[in-house]
């Protein structure tokens, strides 16, 4: 499932969780097919129109839908928090601060590399269908998007992984009164998950 596992023991999944699994499913499908949707319902003909409902219109939707499918999907470690460390990598104990911190940055990366491998392709495209070859040529604008998608996945992973490293800190002060006891240092330290 991609998230911090630190404080959760062997468990079987809980009927809410699943629900939570089958809405961000359900609601990701209807909002992805939505520029679709739109052109068929609305009969946009204009073709800049279309063009602002395919290519520029998926764009902040797939990175909203990775951002909120990330909050949904991992909404327990905000409720049950994640294993919190000292600067020695001694357990402090869970905080669900840093289970809030972990899953909003984790849903920002997801949004950054999912939006930016939904808007690079499409803005390439519609450069080099401007151009004289790809306006002779026109069967090789979707090979062409599609190895685009293919690299800016390969190159956006380990961007967003140096970006969004996986070891995050948390100011002291922000986790719970409880774990100030132990902790030693300004900063605690937490794995955010992927």
């Amino acid at each position: 499932m991609n998230r911090n596992t630190s404080a959760e023991e062997v468990k079987k999944t809980s009927l809410k969780h699943l629900l939570l699994i089958a809405g961000t499913v359900s609601y990701t499908t209807s909002v992805g097919a939505l520029p679709q949707i739109l052109i068929n319902r609305l009969r946009v003909r204009s073709p800049p129109l279309q063009m602002f409902c395919r290519s520029i219109l998926p764009i902040p939707l797939s990175a909203a839908l990775a951002f909120f499918s990330v909050l949904t999907i991992r909404t327990e470690e905000t409720e049950t928090g994640i294993q919190v460390f000292d600067y020695n990598g001694n357990p402090v104990g869970i905080s669900k601060a840093a289970g809030e911190k972990a899953v909003w940055e984790t849903g920002l990366s997801r949004a950054v590399l999912f939006g930016s491998t939904a808007a690079v392709p499409n803005l390439l495209v519609l450069l080099l269908q401007r151009t004289r070859f790809f306006q002779t040529n026109s069967l090789l604008v979707a090979p062409c998007r599609h190895l685009t998608v293919a690299f800016v996945f390969w190159l956006m992973i380990p961007v967003s992984f140096s970006f969004f490293s996986q070891v995050r800190t948390i100011k002291r002060e922000s986790v719970e009164e409880e774990l100030l006891a132990g902790a030693f240092g300004e900063e605690l330290y937490y794995h955010r998950g992927l």
